[in-house]
């Protein structure tokens, strides 16, 4: 089904022209079933001023956004615009949201170079704005575009006391709009093409009176139901599921930024964070059954969905024991660290490689670091008991790294841990817990008996594949 959503307020009268020609069109009239249309004007306090400022657009920005927000919850397919200045920002507003807007010139300019021959003189009736931005000039290029000698009295005749907007379609209103199209004649030109669409409630009475001008309401009509628009490419955003823990996010972020290849702030990846601290801690559901987490994981997936993420990240090892459940109710996919870690231990030292694993106790009894790395035919060698306790010590305790520290006793814990699982014969170390990074920030390896042992940043990892996928 088609579902198709005019922007109202903008022009009040030519929107609600414009949503009726869709209406009636044949093809909705023959096709019922395939179309659902939407209509959304809310209060606008420029929406029977002139467009004299640049206050006035940046205020269409703002309701023009606000609106189509409000659309992509609708699953809208596709919005139209009826507002020829508005389509000055359409650009910027099309890389803020997930649905196309069908450009207005692009449907003027298909209709015109389908029926007229390039080079000859198009009279054009628009407003200030859009005549001094040279809007139609850009879509047009093929034809000579000639404009009234007096825009004082045609802007009258659309925004006056008596004029379009304010539902007067005779009178001076139309006698100012007829005189600008008898001078445009006297000019030479075959059509008169409008570049404001109030002017499609008043072509009727400019036809009988012999003017050759467009109902470019109607023109816009047929070809948002007669094209297959094409889709803007929409810039990939990544959803962040943070706070778990808190300075692994902002770890993970800065992995995100310093693996990007960027010229300028423009080249670098959109996200959208929830730093959520809230969160109960995964490792005490999964040894000591405490509150579940799961519907808080959950839910922060589905606010970072809803504002318009292409994917997720979640920045903990012991959250992706959840990640399977999760993933079963989202429409965007959440980006396996663990997988992603795997499949670089196996890619890099191969598959008879004995991985040391120093995570949550939660990891390592939950094993989901287990069974994604034994699907690799990857042995994992853990702590025993004892040096458990010295890498739990090492994130929780008193002066561990979720506490705010990354050197001292926190990474003398750990490097006894370290050294513990080398000694049993891992030929790589993964620092399970994204807090444990930290500790190293600079040291990718650990050498004991010269024996370098490299070690795995499964943040790093993430980072480094999220930068993949959004270029790809």
């Amino acid at each position: 089904m088609e579902k198709i959503a005019v922007i109202g307020g903008l022009g009040t009268l030519a929107g609600g022209d414009l949503f009726f020609k869709l209406l009636k069109h044949q093809e909705v009239l023959k096709n019922q079933l395939k179309y659902h249309f939407l209509f959304e004007q809310q209060p606008y306090s420029q929406m029977n001023l002139p467009l004299y400022q640049e206050e006035d657009i940046k205020s269409r920005k703002f309701y023009t956004y606000t609106i189509c927000k409000n659309f992509e919850d609708k699953s809208v397919t596709k919005v139209m615009l009826p507002c020829f200045a508005s389509h000055s920002f359409l650009e910027e507003l099309q890389k803020e949201i997930s649905i196309p807007v069908v450009n207005i010139f692009k449907a003027l300019a298909h209709y015109i170079h389908l029926r007229f021959k390039p080079g000859i003189k198009i009279g054009v009736l628009t407003s200030d704005y859009v005549k001094e931005g040279h809007m139609l000039n850009a879509y047009l290029r093929d034809y000579d575009l000639v404009f009234p000698s007096d825009q004082r009295k045609l802007m009258d005749a659309i925004y006056g006391d008596q004029g379009i907007k304010n539902g007067y379609f005779d009178g001076l209103s139309l006698e100012y709009i007829y005189e600008a199209c008898t001078e445009l004649y006297g000019k030479g030109c075959d059509i008169i093409l409008p570049g404001i669409t109030e002017l499609s409630l008043v072509v009727e009475p400019l036809w009988k009176r012999g003017v050759h001008i467009l109902d470019v309401n109607q023109i816009y009509a047929d070809y948002a139901l007669e094209q297959d628009n094409d889709r803007t490419a929409k810039q990939f955003k990544l959803g962040i599921l943070g706070g778990v823990g808190p300075s692994a996010t902002v770890d993970f972020m800065n992995k995100i930024i310093r693996n990007t290849p960027a010229q300028k702030d423009q080249d670098h990846i959109k996200m959208v964070v929830e730093q959520n601290p809230q969160i109960p801690d995964r490792t005490a559901h999964l040894i000591h059954q405490e509150t579940d987490p799961s519907i808080a994981l959950f839910s922060t997936c589905k606010r970072l969905q809803a504002e318009g993420a292409d994917a997720i990240a979640i920045p903990c090892n012991t959250a992706h024991a959840f990640v399977e459940e999760i993933q079963k109710h989202l429409n965007i996919p959440i980006i396996n660290m663990l997988t992603t870690t795997a499949e670089y231990i196996s890619k890099n030292f191969g598959q008879s490689v004995k991985a040391g694993l120093l995570a949550t106790s939660g990891t390592i009894e939950s094993k989901v670091y287990h069974d994604i790395l034994e699907k690799y035919g990857l042995e994992v060698i853990i702590p025993d008991e004892k040096h458990q306790g010295y890498v739990m010590e090492s994130i929780y305790g008193e002066y561990g790294a979720k506490a705010g520290f990354t050197d001292g006793a926190c990474k003398e814990y750990l490097l006894m841990a370290a050294e513990f699982v080398i000694s049993n014969g891992a030929d790589v170390i993964i620092l399970g817990c994204t807090e444990l990074p930290l500790l190293f920030p600079e040291e990718t390896e650990i050498t004991k008996n010269e024996k370098n042992t490299p070690l795995i940043d499964p943040t790093l990892l993430l980072a480094r594949k999220i930068v993949t996928v959004a270029k790809s």
